[in-house]
């Protein structure tokens, strides 16, 4: 399968400042949700890696760390050529499945990564990366954010070059994190399909990060996939209650996740928050594709970027589990390639050939 967004590369920041050496990802690493041993486990055969840099970076700062996530995924790929392979294409991505390795793609996750640069945008293009999604958890100039303030109702006249840009370079528009409006703004710009790499559906749990309805129809007509994500905040509605509860005694915002989690993991030593299901997943899988249709929905799952996940599917060893049970529920085998693999290459293989 293809997965739409991991976070390994900001986790290994925390942990070890990068270090391959101090943390052997061809064995097991409890700390972390992903290692080798537990791709292979989940049948991982191409992973877009997130490039992340939270919000709190700002100007040159962003675009550094942006390029030092990318030296790790390059890295990280060099130091294991026989079980990884960089690749930017969807023919690429066929070959290493072919190999028997996994195929490391990378996405930017916010626009501040470049600083309102298209030639920053352009260079990461160069480097590799695949996506980048318009906004993280804060606006930027010229586009809001799904979790802060809206200021201009959509995308203004610069956010609509940046996506016409990464049309005409092949680089996927990224719709995870920003407000419906951009949503929508978007979908009426961009001339290439789009993704959502880690979004679920809104109308299963109402938070301002998962995506409307009416935005997943325009999205089958857009030709775009909108990968499910696992987070439990944004899978089970008992759990997003649980840390909007959380955030409002403490008057903080419920998406200011730096200044909430150490109040999170207090509360969850004293009792444990309300879990996510392998079931909540389903229900978001399958109402993308009775909404979009099924050649519209994929799998980005976000593991090393959330404190909790769903019973089952606690680390990257899970995919089969949730594939099991969306197989119980009458899915095809035909159906299921095309959610675990077919739709995100259709839409790699398309942002090329508009490029093109």
């Amino acid at each position: 399968m293809i997965d739409g967004h991991n976070d390994l590369a900001w986790a290994m920041r925390k942990l070890a400042d990068y270090d391959l050496d101090a943390v052997d990802l061809r064995a097991g690493e409890p700390r972390l949700h992903t290692d080798l041993p537990r791709l292979r486990e989940g049948g991982v055969t191409g992973q877009f890696w997130s490039v992340f840099v939270p919000c709190s970076l700002k100007g040159a700062a962003a675009v550094t760390a942006t390029l030092e996530q990318v030296d790790f995924v390059r890295r990280f790929a060099a130091r294991y050529p026989d079980q990884l392979m960089l690749a930017t294409t969807a023919d690429e991505v066929e070959q290493a499945q072919r190999d028997g390795r996994l195929a490391s793609l990378m996405g930017m996750e916010g626009g501040h990564s470049i600083d309102e640069s298209l030639g920053t945008l352009r260079m990461m293009r160069a480097l590799g990366v695949r996506y980048m999604t318009l906004t993280h958890n804060d606006n930027v100039p010229w586009a809001d954010s799904a979790t802060d303030e809206p200021v201009l109702g959509g995308l203004n006249e610069f956010g609509e070059e940046v996506v016409r840009e990464m049309n005409r370079i092949g680089m996927l528009v990224d719709l995870s994190h920003v407000s419906a409006d951009v949503m929508r703004h978007a979908l009426q710009v961009t001339s290439a399909p789009v993704m959502f790499s880690h979004s679920s559906a809104r109308a299963v749990c109402d938070v301002p990060r998962n995506v409307p309805d009416d935005v997943l129809t325009t999205l089958k007509d857009n030709n775009g996939v909108c990968m499910v994500t696992f987070v439990p905040k944004f899978v089970a509605p008992a759990h997003s209650d649980w840390v909007d509860e959380i955030a409002e005694h403490a008057g903080l915002d419920a998406s200011d996740y730096a200044a909430l989690m150490p109040l999170l993991r207090e509360r969850a030593e004293q009792s444990p928050p309300p879990v996510a299901t392998i079931g909540d997943v389903v229900a978001h899988v399958e109402h993308v594709r009775d909404v979009a249709g099924v050649d519209h929905v994929g799998i980005g799952g976000d593991f090393d970027g959330s404190e909790w996940m769903p019973e089952g599917l606690a680390d990257v060893s899970g995919y089969p589990r949730l594939f099991a049970a969306l197989a119980d529920n009458g899915w095809s085998e035909a159906d299921l390639t095309k959610l675990k693999t077919g739709n995100a290459l259709r839409v790699l293989r398309a942002a090329d050939e508009v490029a093109a």
